[in-house]
């Protein structure tokens, strides 16, 4: 039993500091009132008590999340860095973050957005950060083959694949047409040939200023990204606004779900209606139009564009309550969970019905099985692979876990009890994540839920606080929260793999695609990166390569002239993997990391006379301080 006046127990309901004598109200309470206020609630039933095992947060026993010293932890956590752009890499269990990967920003410790390369990646948006959203592994045959991770830019409508061999963004795509990329899944059988990309806000066609009051004119779209080139392959016309979107493990269908079935521009206008929809597109006839030259072009784009709006043989749309927002495959590929958002429910499908939805044999609300009802604002739903799902509940900051076959039962009209647990989660969860549960090989072990607030459980630091991340050990038969982790700048979404479906490299391969275009600059210039160090004078522009060895330049020091293009190219030649090096010019903004046997350039104006030093800012050895040297700048 729990004592509840055990001094050690964190507090749940804790008192506004600044509430008055006579209104003290407790902060949950608080956020489920004021969203009772907004008639988000208002219909909402209860009686769902007696199904609950467990409604408390302080199940902190159980699962040991201690990596020890020189342990490895048991997967890779990827991500997304929110308003940042980034990705973040983080290990299970002990939450411990391993690595950023910048995407969509500027990062100075790695040079990217700074150096040629990674220009020559994030392309005419170099200058733009973005809002990374939802990182998403590659796979073959329904499981996570580590070869690439996708993340999406919601802020700037695009599309990024990370190789996972050296965690590097090496292809960046800008969707046209659209605008804001926010729902982003892959296609998981028989591989990863699409990225499923939703864009979510309706515009006008073509939006040139002309035609900003043809309210219902105004139009978004359902894009297939090709995951290999990168290439926009199609796009797909829809009715309402695109949320969330995922694919089925035949590799016939992807799915989204869409609100704003009412067309507004306003926030009450899109709340009007009690049921909006999942769009189930399929991609076998979605292939054929396009092959068979059934689509049309827009404006500025040579992409293939096909009308999937109601009516279409392309798409089916099946109503569900209300502004859905996720919907996540369960592991064995027979169910798929829409989650209500302003419902009370989760709308469960079944998948192997869309065929018959196709052929127009049955309607699209047959190919419900289910539509159970959880809790205040069902966001999102993980799967353990035995059977059960779990969904967070935003207005009521809880993990609602719930049995699939149990929940079938019971709305088929049987008294069966489908609700095995509640847990608090704190505060307001948006995405949740079970370790490998997109994949067939959900192995049941541990969830991560993302709090979007963090109020009262880490020190503050200011009125902006950093959010929650949540692990929950889901192993045995109660949920037990075992992990707290503040995050910063709103990450939004994770994926949890498996260390053995990734293959990382511990050096770079001299031929890597990343600096190709390096290596065949310094050819035409008639320099070997790997064994010469030259400065190439050619006009106001100069170009000085050279090689880094710890703790020494190739090169001491050259001289240009004020107002000359300056691009360096160090070619780190250390075969050992911890030895990193750096280049930073001082007062230039110009800096850049350079991994063993990797090659790396910058360019910049020289536009300060005198002595410019450069210096390693990476350490590398005992005599790190010493690897430096001098750019002597000649005046105009």
């Amino acid at each position: 039993m729990i004592d509840p006046k055990d001094k050690n127990l964190p507090k749940i309901d804790v008192e506004d500091s600044q509430a008055t004598e006579h209104v003290k109200v407790s902060r949950r309470l608080f956020l489920g009132g004021s969203a009772a206020l907004a008639g988000i609630a208002s219909t909402l039933g209860a009686g769902m008590g007696s199904s609950l095992l467990s409604s408390s947060a302080h199940a902190t026993s159980g699962a040991d999340s201690t990596v020890g010293p020189g342990e490895l932890d048991e997967y890779y956590g990827f991500w997304s860095g929110g308003h940042s752009g980034e990705v973040r890499v983080l290990g299970l269990p002990s939450m411990r973050e391993l690595m950023r990967i910048p995407v969509f920003n500027v990062d100075s410790a790695t040079g990217w957005g700074i150096t040629n390369e990674s220009k020559a990646v994030l392309g005419e948006n170099a200058p733009l950060n973005g809002d990374s959203h939802h990182p998403h592994m590659s796979m073959t045959n329904g499981s996570y083959d580590g070869k690439y991770v996708f993340i999406n830019d919601k802020a700037n409508t695009r599309v990024a694949r990370i190789r996972c061999d050296i965690m590097k963004t090496d292809k960046i795509t800008t969707i046209p047409n659209c605008q804001a990329v926010h729902g982003l899944r892959v296609q998981k059988v028989p591989y990863t040939k699409y990225v499923f990309a939703n864009a979510e806000f309706r515009i006008p066609h073509p939006n040139n200023g002309l035609n900003m009051d043809d309210v219902p004119g105004y139009y978004t779209l359902f894009n297939g990204v090709d995951a290999e080139s990168m290439d926009v392959a199609w796009q797909v016309i829809v009715d309402g606004n695109l949320d969330n979107t995922d694919a089925d493990y035949t590799g016939k269908y992807a799915f989204s779900t869409s609100y704003n079935s009412e067309g507004a521009t306003d926030l009450a206008g899109s709340m009007k209606a009690e049921r909006d929809h999942l769009v189930i597109f399929n991609i076998e006839r979605i292939e054929a139009a396009v092959k068979s030259g059934k689509f049309i072009t827009l404006p500025g784009s040579d992409v293939p564009v096909l009308d999937g709006r109601k009516g279409s043989e392309l798409t089916r749309y099946v109503p569900v309550p209300k502004n859905p927002h996720g919907i996540n495959t369960a592991p064995g590929g027979k169910y798929a969970v829409a989650n209500g958002k302003l419902s009370p429910t989760v709308t469960m499908f079944q998948l192997d019905k869309f065929d018959s939805l196709f052929d127009d044999k049955i309607k699209p609300r047959d190919t419900i099985v289910a539509e159970v009802e959880l809790g205040l604002g069902p966001l999102h739903t993980a799967f353990d692979g035995k059977g059960n799902a779990f969904t967070t509940l935003f207005i009521d900051s809880q993990v609602c876990k719930w049995n699939i076959e149990k929940a079938i039962h019971a709305y088929n009209g049987e008294s069966v009890d489908y609700i095995l647990q509640k847990l608090d989660v704190h505060y307001q969860p948006g995405h949740n994540h079970t370790s490998m549960g997109e994949t067939r090989d959900a192995d049941g072990k541990y969830l991560v839920s993302l709090q979007k607030f963090s109020k009262d459980r880490f020190l503050q630091c200011g009125p902006l606080h950093p959010e929650n991340d949540q692990l929950i050990d889901i192993s045995g038969e109660e949920m037990k929260l075992i992990h707290d982790g503040p995050t910063y700048a709103e990450p939004h979404d994770c994926m949890i793999v498996h260390r053995s479906k990734v293959k990382t490299r511990k050096l770079y391969d001299r031929k890597d695609p990343t600096f190709a275009a390096t290596i065949t600059m310094a050819k035409a210039d008639g320099v070997d990166v790997y064994t010469q160090n030259k400065v190439i004078h050619d006009g106001n522009k100069v170009r000085v390569y050279m090689t880094s060895v710890a703790p020494v330049y190739g090169i001491n020091e050259f001289r240009v002239k004020q107002g000359d293009e300056v691009t360096v190219v160090v070619t780190n030649l250390d075969q050992i993997e911890d030895v990193t090096h750096g280049f930073c010019m001082v007062n230039h903004g110009v800096q850049m990391e350079i991994s063993p046997q990797q090659t790396a350039s910058v360019t910049f104006t020289a536009d300060k006379p005198g002595v410019q030093w450069f210096y390693c800012n990476w350490f590398c050895h005992a005599l790190h301080m010493e690897m430096r040297g001098r750019m002597l700048v000649e005046p105009a």
